[in-house]
């Protein structure tokens, strides 16, 4: 910058002023300025002016990679919000591996991200002597169940939502209803099945744990559990899948059994991914609001920033139903 000011015989901070475009600097001296930056070949340096305010506008995001679009999805709207806000991403993949989850999250805390968004596997939870180290960067937790950790929290209603899909079935007078559930360590698998059971209770019908089967929330999950429920008799009328990713796996597993939906067995799934308005039938399943829970996290995350001593928060978003062709009225 100083080089670019000698060249236009200039202050360093006229440079300054046209560079950030936050003062007024009469059209003559601008050009003189823009001038001296094409002969020099100069860039202003992001990592100078980030020490100079202590901010990087950068945040960043743990995250387990899968072929689940659902996660897609939400780095989709989190980086739209990102960007919205004058902020980058930086995304990093732990596939799963807790300590490539702790080493990618100790290089995200030293490159002094403003602030982190941390959505992986809540079998391998971060490292909270690492956050602790980094006490001035904030943190939210998507997904996720309750983390001791200082964390403002963003989640999903699992519980409404697995009761809603199931009630929805039974008002469609379904009555031998299975369940494909996620894996149990997961908070929102769990929650799910729970408010499965909870629906069929209210309603006085029986829950067989024949009609239970656990996935692993992938396509070939689905695909698995929906071939053993297949060699169960009766069969099943309905199907509650914990994810439309498994439900797309059912719906492959049916075609391959010579079986329609919804005229052999209905099928509901859940997160309403953008796939699950184009399947044959369409799926009937529970909206996650994944462009608002991006919105959300960001938000939640510049309000912490502002904001570093207000109290922990919790926030819960609410499932909807999204009625399509892969249930019918019996």
């Amino acid at each position: 910058m100083k080089d670019v000011a000698r060249r236009a015989g200039v202050s360093t901070s006229t440079v300054s002023h046209v560079i950030n475009n936050n003062r007024f600097v009469s059209e003559a001296v601008r050009e003189k300025i823009t001038a001296a930056i094409a002969e020099l070949n100069y860039a202003p340096s992001a990592l100078a002016r980030s020490l100079k305010i202590n901010q990087t506008r950068t945040i960043g995001m743990l995250l387990t990679a899968s072929s689940n679009p659902f996660y897609s999805e939400v780095v989709r709207g989190v980086e739209r919000s990102c960007y919205e806000r004058g902020y980058s991403l930086i995304l990093c993949n732990t596939e799963g591996d807790e300590d490539r989850m702790n080493r990618s999250l100790e290089t995200l805390l030293q490159k002094r991200v403003d602030g982190l968004l941390i959505m992986c596997n809540e079998s391998h939870i971060p490292s909270a002597a690492l956050l602790h180290r980094y006490p001035s960067i904030p943190s939210v937790m998507m997904d996720w169940s309750p983390f001791d950790g200082g964390s403002d929290i963003i989640q999903d209603n699992s519980l409404l939502g697995g009761e809603m899909a199931t009630q929805f079935l039974i008002a469609r007078g379904y009555r031998r209803i299975a369940c494909i559930a996620g894996p149990q360590d997961k908070t929102p698998a769990r929650l799910r099945l729970e408010g499965f059971r909870k629906a069929m209770a209210l309603a006085g019908l029986p829950v067989s744990s024949d009609y239970i089967v656990s996935g692993d929330l992938e396509f070939q999950g689905g695909f698995h559990a929906m071939t053993e429920l297949l060699t169960r008799r009766p069969l099943p009328e309905a199907v509650f899948t914990s994810n439309d990713a498994m439900a797309v796996g059912v719906y492959h597993a049916l075609y391959q059994a010579g079986l329609s939906v919804p005229q052999d067995i209905a099928v509901i799934g859940y997160d309403d991914i953008e796939l699950a308005r184009y399947m044959s039938p369409p799926l009937t399943t529970i909206h996650q609001p994944k462009d608002e829970l991006g919105e959300l996290a960001i938000d939640t995350l510049i309000h912490r920033m502002a904001s570093p001593d207000a109290s922990q928060q919790l926030l819960v978003l609410t499932p909807e139903l999204i009625e399509r062709g892969s249930v019918s009225q019996r």
